[in-house]
């Protein structure tokens, strides 16, 4: 059986290599097998258990006795390597070894170093194969209509100053709305809150689904706005004081936000003096939407007088608004509308076996049926850009990933920063020892499809099809980037365990294995490990995921990341950041 299978991997093509393999043929192996190899050109083997000196590991009739211990989810050579010579996994290059390597020897970060193949312009045509989707051809979800056309998954009120000196007057605002709203805790402009929600009941009495939902403690919390999901209260340390250029990547990222289908209206505070100013936020959201008609209000300090003045019209403007969102239900919407974002964190050495992979078929399945996909984390596409390149629809797109590839390299480099130093020392520990063989892994997060666009940050997402993102790695940077291009859900795995989340769009958490499942099941919603043990394959986990964010984008299913009220916003500063 293995022969056969070694046979029939050997005629795949460099494309279909690495993810269709895996696909298709993974599973077969992992009941089987100590040790595994992800392509026929690779020269490593990977350990799916813990392996100790002196034992023999064996693979399509090759056997590697062990010139050390291996622990599960490690690396060793299937031959000896001089210093110099080039390490292979996925069918790409990952490294090289700087110091001579036994085979069967562990491969560390004290004998190989980050080394990546160069990458050149698109060449030729791609020819995709189409998932079935007959399954889901008129499946719907239940979402949020919005006058533009978008569909969200959520329904929330966003609070967001436009520099950081106004972070103390939205907490004065999120202090004031929460409780008396059903919401939260408050004190200062409670009563001014009270009254205004007295006047509205008494004006229209409250459904008998008026919300409650109990909170943490057990307790109830009856919402006057029961549409409503939230309203969230997203505070940064940008808008002054930096380059302009993050000043208005600022302003384009909360345009972002207030333009999301999750998002009802915003009410947003300036102080008036600083970089990002209210003028630059209006032409964002002209970019996203010349015919913006959200609810939205906008306030400045400097103009307003007292900051009493303008908190107090800030209270009652933000309270008529809910009002209007409250109007919003839930109705059917087409797969076609939704938005997901592709994101790992904390990866571990079964991300790209795994839950990569799985949802990396998920999001080739959202594709079929007419949805956007965001592959992000650009330094984690270091190694693997000439197979996105080759996967672009037109030379333009592919040109456009090329030059944001590059610019990003440059702009670490200023900071005497590369994208080498971009795996964490939890990656490095669980088998990710160098940058191109963490992206080798992380790039199956964008299955198979064509690459339909190429976007810069913070630029909003249009393209249906999978698109890639121009983000850092960085957990909540990359998350916070992704909703602001309009992911209305997030697909995240981790191999180590991450809390991230977002204030208005649904992260999922999926865990590359079970052990990490069963430890922390309080952030865990999915458990791809049994891909691992092949109970299961690639192709079932990821349309199990698919049926997911089904239940996710309806609102039938609360995230662990929701329920934990992880609510992470971290705006990126160019360069600065892998």
């Amino acid at each position: 059986m293995r022969n056969a299978l070694t046979c029939e991997m050997k005629r795949f093509s460099v494309k279909e290599a690495g993810f269709q393999q895996l696909l298709n043929r993974l599973e077969s192996f992992f009941l089987m097998q100590k040790v595994l190899q992800l392509d026929s050109r690779d020269n490593v083997l990977i350990a799916l258990q813990d392996l100790k000196q002196g034992e023999t590991a064996s693979l399509d009739g090759v056997q590697v006795t062990l010139a050390t211990d291996v622990p599960a989810k490690q690396k060793f050579p299937t031959k000896d390597l001089a210093v110099g010579d080039e390490v292979t996994m996925y069918g790409v290059l990952v490294g090289k070894a700087f110091r001579p390597v036994r085979r069967g020897e562990l491969l560390s970060t004290a004998n190989l170093s980050h080394e990546a193949a160069p990458y050149r312009e698109r060449s030729a045509e791609y020819r995709w194969s189409v998932p079935d989707v007959s399954r889901w051809k008129d499946k719907k979800f239940l979402g949020y209509s919005r006058y533009d056309g978008q569909a969200g998954t959520r329904n929330y009120w966003i609070v967001v100053p436009l520099v950081f000196c106004e972070n103390r007057n939205i907490l004065n605002l999120k202090q004031a709305l929460e409780e008396e709203l059903g919401f939260a805790r408050p004190q200062v402009y409670r009563q001014q809150v009270a009254e205004l929600a007295k006047a509205y009941r008494e004006a229209k009495s409250l459904p008998a689904s008026s919300g409650s939902l109990p909170d943490q403690q057990g307790r109830t919390s009856h919402r006057l706005f029961p549409n409503v999901d939230g309203i969230k209260f997203l505070l940064h340390e940008g808008g002054c004081g930096g380059t302009r250029e993050d000043a208005n990547n600022l302003c384009g990222l909360i345009a972002g936000y207030l333009h999301h289908p999750n998002v009802a209206g915003g009410t947003v505070l300036s102080l008036g003096c600083q970089n990002a100013q209210v003028d630059v936020l209006r032409k964002q959201l002209t970019l996203r939407d010349p015919n913006f008609s959200k609810p939205l209000v906008v306030l400045e300090q400097q103009k307003s007088g007292s900051e009493f003045a303008m908190l107090s019209e800030a209270v009652e403007r933000t309270f008529a608004g809910l009002a209007q969102a409250n109007k919003a239900e839930r109705s059917p919407a087409d797969i076609s509308k939704l938005c997901i974002g592709l994101k790992c964190g904390g990866s571990d050495g079964f991300s790209g076996l795994s839950a990569n992979p799985a949802i990396g078929h998920t999001s080739d399945l959202l594709v079929a049926l007419g949805a956007r996909t965001l592959l992000s984390e650009f330094p984690e596409l270091c190694g693997v850009e000439q197979s996105l390149i080759d996967r672009a629809v037109s030379s333009e797109v592919a040109d456009r990933f090329i030059y944001l590839m590059r610019e990003y390299e440059k702009r670490a480099h200023a900071v005497k920063a590369t994208f080498a130093l971009n795996p964490s020392p939890g990656n490095i520990r669980d088998g990710l020892l160098t940058d191109a063989m963490k992206s080798a892994g992380a790039a199956k997060k964008g299955g198979t499809a064509p690459v339909s666009g190429v976007l810069d940050y913070p630029e909003y997402s249009t393209h249906a099809g999978l698109n890639l993102q121009c983000t850092p790695g960085n957990d909540v940077e990359c998350v916070t980037a992704q909703v602001g291009a309009g992911a209305s859900v997030v697909l995240f795995t981790t191999g180590l365990g991450t809390p991230t989340g977002n204030p208005i769009t649904p992260v999922v958490k999926l865990s590359t294995n079970t052990t990490l499942a069963q430890r922390m099941p309080d952030i865990i919603d999915f458990d791809a490990g049994p891909i691992i043990t092949g109970a299961t394959s690639i192709e079932e986990t990821g349309e199990q995921i698919l049926d997911l964010v089904i239940q996710v984008a309806s609102g039938e299913v609360r995230t662990k990341a929701e329920s934990n009220n992880q609510e992470d916003f971290i705006p990126w500063k160019r360069g600065v950041s892998l």
